[in-house]
């Protein structure tokens, strides 16, 4: 059989998690929590449980969690989403944007996309028959040339697929960003595809810069979230797509084939508290706790930390300890440190190296403490 990903392999962040696991490194590398959820969220899943949710849910997901995710956005960005034909719950943010890639790009289109990127967006446009048009974030605080975006559309191109707060780098979107981009995709008749899986991790006072405060964008884009990312439950899988009538009306018509339904308990536990919004309120003052915790302790290494306004990545410069490539120098740290990190190289498709490292600080304060320490000895 002709492999559809020939050159897809292991992504690093399975290789790197295993080499941690294998050299007892601390695991700063892979993006998600040591610590628990929360301990009432368990419990509303767990009282869904008893009270007999355990079927399938309907295709777009429960009314009450749509509902109460309509809710929220209308709290948090001004806009009114209708929770019946614009918004179906998923199995993670991942999966999310992998449906809406397979909703809308047909063989040849053109997929716009900014590096350093998500692992897995270039595999879903290729795997839909699409082109990846792949374009270098400005380093080091990694900002888009608007210009240059503007050079590499032809009528070919279907999409942009943004990402903020960006995962790896911790850049966010500007207001100005977002009125550059309306402009653009109303001009060339453009999709847009957001993933907002950390919309609640923007610290420093910033505002989050969701498609959803924009009318006009929201027309014409799919917009990404995630439950596991916000609420310390990444094994949960759970998160959902926002998108106007006309096109979540497409969209569903592939997420019936690919799961149909979403796990019922775990929807009724997020509906009730999404109830509170302090839930959800709360989490940019307790990352950004971690990110100022996380800067504090590595005060004093060689490491040299660049912006970080969102997600919850660090990443860091290392060109004072070491002119090593950096997958090698992140293997060597993770076992004669014993921290393992992600090399921000493994986020461009050519390789591109600035000697940059990710760590995740998405960890209890004695995670992070250790970890400090054995990064500030080397």
């Amino acid at each position: 059989m002709q492999s559809k990903l020939p050159h897809v392999g292991t992504t690093i962040f399975t290789v790197m998690s295993a080499l941690a696991a294998e050299h007892g490194a601390i695991n700063l590398s892979q993006g998600f929590p040591d610590f628990d959820c929360n301990e009432e969220l368990k419990q509303l899943v767990n009282a869904a449980m008893q009270q007999g949710h355990n079927q399938y849910a309907p295709m777009p997901g429960i009314m009450p969690l749509r509902e109460a995710i309509a809710t929220k956005i209308a709290r948090s960005y001004g806009t009114r989403v209708n929770p019946d034909t614009e918004i179906t719950i998923t199995p993670g943010g991942t999966y999310a944007i992998f449906t809406a890639i397979a909703t809308c790009i047909q063989p040849g289109d053109e997929v716009i996309i900014f590096e350093p990127a998500y692992d897995s967006y270039i595999p879903n446009v290729l795997v839909n028959g699409g082109t990846p048009v792949l374009i270098p974030l400005t380093f080091p605080d990694y900002h888009i040339n608007w210009e240059l975006v503007r050079s590499k559309i032809t009528p070919r191109t279907r999409m942009i697929m943004l990402n903020t707060p960006h995962n790896p780098t911790g850049s966010i979107l500007s207001e100005t960003d977002m009125q550059v981009l309306e402009q653009l995709v109303d001009t060339h008749n453009l999709l847009v595809l957001s993933d907002e899986v950390y919309e609640h991790l923007v610290y420093d006072g910033s505002r989050h810069q969701s498609i959803l405060r924009y009318p006009a964008l929201l027309s014409r884009s799919f917009v990404t979230f995630s439950f596991g990312k916000v609420f310390h439950n990444t094994g949960w899988k759970m998160g959902y797509c926002v998108a106007p009538a006309h096109l979540m009306k497409e969209y569903r018509k592939v997420h019936q084939y690919l799961c149909f339904s979403v796990n019922t308990p775990m929807q009724y536990g997020l509906a009730k508290f999404l109830e509170t919004p302090e839930h959800y309120l709360s989490l940019p003052a307790f990352y950004q706790e971690k990110r100022d915790l996380f800067l504090q302790l590595m005060a004093g290494s060689r490491f040299t930390p660049l912006a970080c306004n969102g997600s919850y990545f660090q990443l860091m410069r290392y060109d004072q300890i070491s002119d090593e490539g950096d997958m090698d120098f992140s293997v060597r740290i993770t076992k004669t440190a014993g921290v393992a990190c992600i090399p921000v190289s493994a986020f461009y498709q050519d390789g591109h190296d600035d000697h940059v490292v990710r760590f995740c600080f998405a960890k209890k304060r004695e995670t992070l403490e250790l970890a400090a320490e054995r990064l500030r000895s080397i």
